[in-house]
């Protein structure tokens, strides 16, 4: 079975001055819901199973899914108080059925083609697997660097970066990672596991290019709100 995760509980604080009352992923891009690009997204990449990881005005998102019929299973878990990626990912793992699942942030859209990721992932015996997409002149992201058999040597702070490697926010993960690691129900899956455990754990970085974009501040939240007008 094919499995995500997505992350769809964030409040969007930087959308304020042009989103407001709703989750980021249900914010109105070109007239639907972000949310349902990475549904579209999911069903052509021949996902089985989404399981949604909510938490702020978890409500919006299960009546925009009532009326709707999607060819994949749709599962949900809530948090009660915010728990980080990382806490919310750990919890959405319990909707999992097999060894691994891959991850998608709820505000991001990166046309990756997700069985050479996974691909990647088994043949490197990976714990996670980032998709990396190149991106020239930014200061947005940080930049990683990845040694010549893919796996990650070092995740750099946001700084000025000429060219590079950034984490697209789209993971193949490991059940068993939140097993061998002591961690607590909230923590950062970035900070604390990704930065953390980089010595320790297989992580890898797989290289994509296809479309990228982050809706979590209103100038690229206006540039999705013309790239879409077609999909």
């Amino acid at each position: 079975m094919k499995e995500c995760i997505i992350l769809a509980g964030g409040l969007g604080t930087r959308l304020q001055s042009v989103v407001s009352d709703v989750p980021k992923c249900m914010a109105l891009v070109a007239g639907k819901p972000f949310l349902s690009y990475l549904f579209d997204y999911a069903a052509e990449q021949g996902f089985d199973h989404l399981i949604l990881s909510l938490g702020y005005k978890s409500e919006v998102v299960l009546l925009w899914l009532e009326d709707k019929q999607f060819p994949f299973k749709v599962s949900y878990v809530i948090e009660d108080s915010p728990l980080g990626t990382g806490g919310a990912i750990k919890l959405a793992f319990e909707k999992v059925s097999g060894d691994s699942s891959f991850v998608f942030n709820g505000d991001t859209f990166f046309d990756v083609d997700t069985d050479l990721l996974k691909r990647f992932h088994e043949e490197n015996e990976a714990s996670v697997s980032l998709a990396l997409k190149p991106m020239v002149d930014f200061d947005r992201y940080g930049s990683v660097d990845i040694n010549s058999r893919g796996r990650i040597t070092l995740f750099n702070e946001k700084q000025y970066c000429k060219a590079g490697l950034i984490n697209g926010g789209v993971y193949v993960i490991n059940q068993d990672i939140f097993s061998r690691l002591d961690l607590n129900d909230k923590f950062s899956f970035e900070k604390d596991i990704l930065e953390a455990h980089i010595k320790n754990l297989v992580i890898c970085g797989y290289e994509q290019n296809g479309y990228f974009i982050d809706i979590g501040i209103p100038s690229d939240f206006e540039k999705a709100n013309i790239d879409f007008r077609n999909r």
